[in-house]
């Protein structure tokens, strides 16, 4: 018997969804085999990095050969002089993209385990911090870090606990905070400057390490970075601002007088290591005369600081000695140009 035509349409319509969803499963399994294939056909970390180590060593092969005949005397606008800068600089922003990587696994291990991280940078005007901060930063989650660079405080903010306005930026779980200049401006600018009484200097020396203990108590992870400038290459920075139109909004009262008044920030930072370098918050000292060697250690005293499965294991996580120091050692040797010579010369 013929069924009617609507039941042949029906029919026919089912056999060529069941057809079309065959298809489509097909080609979703020979998509996901592609997948797997590019997968398997990605180079690793390591594989990446011993690439990128081979081609900046070339590139910093040309950077020494165009440094050699150019001289010191070269003129600075000329064209070969432009071009071994940015060689310099591409050789060196190359050379940080391994432990930028592995910024970006670990901060990932921060995510996926709920730890709270929070990173001061801290030292002169002109010490490499915030150039530091940009690199660090560059390739990491937006969503899972934040800058914090405080200005001077409001009226309403001198009649809270000093510490309550940088309470308020803290880390939730998984994420990174990172101060350009944090509560140590208590301890460094603001008693050079008179910002602050001699109470409140004395309040703050007094209670800023129960405070950090208490933080680092309850599970936060606490990096304390001071960049260590000489006073010859500060100068050399600030002559350099207000040269550059493109620097000069950099410069500030504060800087106007940082050359004057080297010894009074010297003596401040002192009294500053000698009372909060601890073993629960301890201060890693980097020399910072040399911008780039700075950010790598900086980066590397970061990764060190959690226990996550690293990208590449074969790269040099080891801070360069001649580069951070402790802060203990900083201390041993600052009191040792005293007795030599009378006064700190660093």
């Amino acid at each position: 018997m013929l069924l009617p035509w609507p039941s042949l349409k029906r029919g026919s319509d089912l056999a060529t969804r069941r057809q079309v969803q065959m298809d489509e499963e097909r080609t979703n399994s020979e998509g996901l085999e592609g997948l797997q294939l590019d997968a398997e056909s990605i180079p690793s970390a390591q594989e990446v990095n011993a690439r990128r180590s081979e081609a900046t060593a070339e590139l910093q092969d040309e950077v020494n050969s165009l440094e050699q005949q150019l001289g010191p005397e070269a003129d600075p606008l000329s064209g070969e002089a432009m071009k071994k800068r940015a060689l310099r600089r591409y050789v060196r922003e190359e050379a940080l993209k391994p432990y930028q990587a592995e910024l970006i696994k670990m901060q990932q291990h921060l995510e996926k385990s709920g730890t709270r991280m929070v990173i001061l940078f801290e030292g002169r005007d002109a010490a490499g911090k915030g150039g530091t901060i940009r690199r660090v930063t560059r390739y990491m989650n937006e969503k899972h870090y934040r800058v914090v660079a405080l200005g001077k405080p409001t009226e309403h903010e001198r009649t809270q606990w000093f510490f309550q306005k940088y309470i308020q930026h803290f880390p939730r779980a998984g994420e990174v905070v990172l101060f350009d200049r944090s509560w140590y401006n208590r301890a460094m600018v603001e008693p050079v400057f008179e910002f602050c009484s001699d109470k409140e200097y004395k309040n703050f020396m007094r209670g800023v390490t129960g405070f950090e203990k208490d933080l680092v108590r309850q599970g936060t992870v606490l990096i304390k970075l001071y960049f260590s400038v000489t006073k010859e290459e500060q100068n050399r920075r600030f002559e350099r601002r207000k040269a550059d139109p493109l620097r000069q909004w950099k410069l500030s009262e504060v800087d106007v007088q940082a050359q004057e008044r080297w010894d009074d920030f010297t003596n401040v930072k002192y009294e500053m290591l000698k009372r909060t370098h601890t073993t629960h918050a301890p201060w890693k000292i980097i020399r910072s005369n040399d911008k780039h060697l700075a950010r790598i250690n900086a980066i590397k005293i970061i990764l060190n600081s959690v226990a996550y499965e690293r990208l590449d294991d074969t790269l040099d996580f080891v801070p360069d000695p001649n580069v951070v120091i402790s802060g203990s050692r900083e201390l041993e040797m600052m009191e040792a140009q005293r007795l030599g010579s009378g006064k700190f010369l660093a």
